[in-house]
């Protein structure tokens, strides 16, 4: 087979990357594409194998990720799915490597990030096309000798043909020009001295190790450029989890200490303290539920329908939209609620949708416009909150726009990460910064009126006693200490 060199970096005139491929990259990132999406590296990043590469000084996160490259053969412009694959002139193994510390200053471009020279090994060798089938090829990769990713090009979400045929609509891939598909679960962070090795193979065909070596880099970038800076979160991400990262578990924002005293308490209990702190406006009013038995308590996410307009539909209504982002990252123990105006003269929930919220582990979907097809949306365990049952499909009244975002439903202003308690007596929205207190009173409160209502079940008149004068009162702290 023929061995990637100079003459086959020299022929690529671009370089083109899909952001997310395989079903385990999707399942580490939380997200699923609808489309697949690109981005550029220039081809001043390829190198061979063996050749080492330089993390930049100042950066921490030099992030690998082993890839499938496909080498185009022939100019390809406007081609089908069913042909596409007979422009691919061969496919070899790439790591796309990448500095997560500077990803801050890409603006989504990955140029600084992921362009840096060396960037892009290729190698050995290149497997010819037509010699495989581009839907059992394997990827492996080693870190330092050890296997940290090997997956297989069975499902992938994008299969190679659609990705060229696709590419092909709007610009004309040529002859030398190279196609990163993707990487699976498993790519993570080298430091100076790693040795980073990438295997493509199809039975008994193999590119062969692609060598790359980590080296430290010296010269500091200037001060007129953008600097280097990582948080956490872009750790996480580099890494895979936190704790590859080596960070601490975060703690949940709703404990479940706290999330255990909330079911306690009645959400009577809860408004009347929240009306004592001048919190008067904290209900979604209005909606009825498809399990009122139940009584839910979670942390918002949130999701804003504007109103229909035909042109802004046609970019934001379709695909991977806002309403589908949201359903799809919602996380186990959230509550999903939706503005919609309280426009009901259209679903903005179905049954899939419900159904995939379900399977994420959501506590409730909150909505104060319409549900589609509600008998299945009642007969799912997790409850759904609505205005009423219709028809309609989403893009009558509503475009989906964002996600994450304060907004307004039933009345009521919510953020994401307020705390929601909901049952069949209504819907509250509680300030998390202060529910700690505000349960501990409730749980009192409610102590005082259990030892009232067993006074009024004795005879005793509420004259006095409810509320309780001091006489009662003292009487209180006496029963209080006996039932303690």
């Amino acid at each position: 087979m023929e061995q990637v060199n100079g003459d086959t970096l020299a022929a690529a005139r671009k370089v083109v990357a899909v952001h997310i491929n395989y079903p385990s990259r999707a399942a580490q990132r939380g997200r699923t594409p609808a489309q697949p999406s690109y981005f550029l590296k220039p081809s001043s990043s390829l190198a061979v194998s063996g050749s080492p590469v330089e993390r930049p000084a100042g950066c921490e996160l030099l992030g690998y990720e082993g890839e499938i490259a496909l080498i185009i053969g022939k100019a390809t412009r406007r081609v089908s799915m069913e042909d596409a694959w007979s422009h691919v002139a061969a496919v070899t193994a790439s790591n796309d490597l990448g500095v997560y510390d500077l990803r801050w200053a890409d603006k989504g471009s990955n140029l600084r990030s992921k362009g840096g020279d060396g960037f892009t090994p290729l190698g050995p060798a290149l497997i010819p096309a037509d010699a495989v089938d581009p839907a059992n090829l394997r990827i492996r990769t080693w870190h330092n000798g050890q296997l940290v990713q090997d997956d297989t090009t069975e499902d992938l979400l994008f299969p190679f043909a659609r990705l060229v045929a696709d590419l092909s609509q709007l610009l004309t891939l040529e002859e030398g020009d190279i196609i990163l598909t993707g990487t699976p679960a498993g790519a993570s962070v080298a430091k100076p001295g790693d040795v980073l090795e990438v295997e493509v193979s199809a039975g008994d065909l193999t590119t062969g190790h692609l060598v790359t070596t980590v080296e430290q880099g010296t010269t500091a970038f200037a001060e007129f450029g953008a600097q280097p800076k990582v948080d956490d979160l872009q750790r996480e991400e580099a890494y895979g989890s936190r704790e590859a990262a080596g960070l601490p578990a975060p703690q949940p924002a709703l404990s479940a200490e706290l999330k255990a005293k909330l079911e306690s308490v009645a959400t009577a209990t809860l408004s009347s303290q929240m009306r004592k702190r001048g919190l008067n406006n904290v209900s979604i009013d209005g909606l009825q539920a498809t399990r009122p038995d139940r009584r839910v308590v979670g942390l918002a996410r949130t999701l804003r329908y504007v109103p229909n307009r035909e042109d802004l539909f046609k970019t934001h209504g379709g695909g991977f939209n806002a309403q589908k982002r949201a359903i799809d990252s919602v996380n186990e123990g959230e509550i999903l609620v939706m503005e919609a105006r309280g426009e009901k003269g259209t679903g903005t929930v179905g049954d899939i949708l419900a159904l995939r919220a379900q399977v994420r582990g959501a506590a409730a979907i909150i909505t104060d416009g319409g549900v589609r097809d509600y008998t299945a949306v009642a007969g799912l365990e997790m409850p759904t909150y609505f205005a009423n049952p219709h028809p309609a499909v989403l893009g009558r009244r509503h475009i989906p726009w964002d996600t994450d975002i304060t907004i307004a439903c039933g009345g009521a202003t919510v953020q994401p990460g307020d705390i929601i308690v909901a049952d069949s007596d209504g819907i509250l929205v509680i300030p998390p910064a202060i529910a700690e207190e505000l349960v501990a009173d409730c749980i009192q409160q409610e102590k005082e009126e259990t030892f009232i209502f067993e006074m009024v079940k004795q005879g005793n008149s509420v004259d006095g006693l409810y509320p309780m004068n001091s006489d009662w009162q003292a009487k209180y702290k006496e029963w209080a200490g006996s039932n303690d």
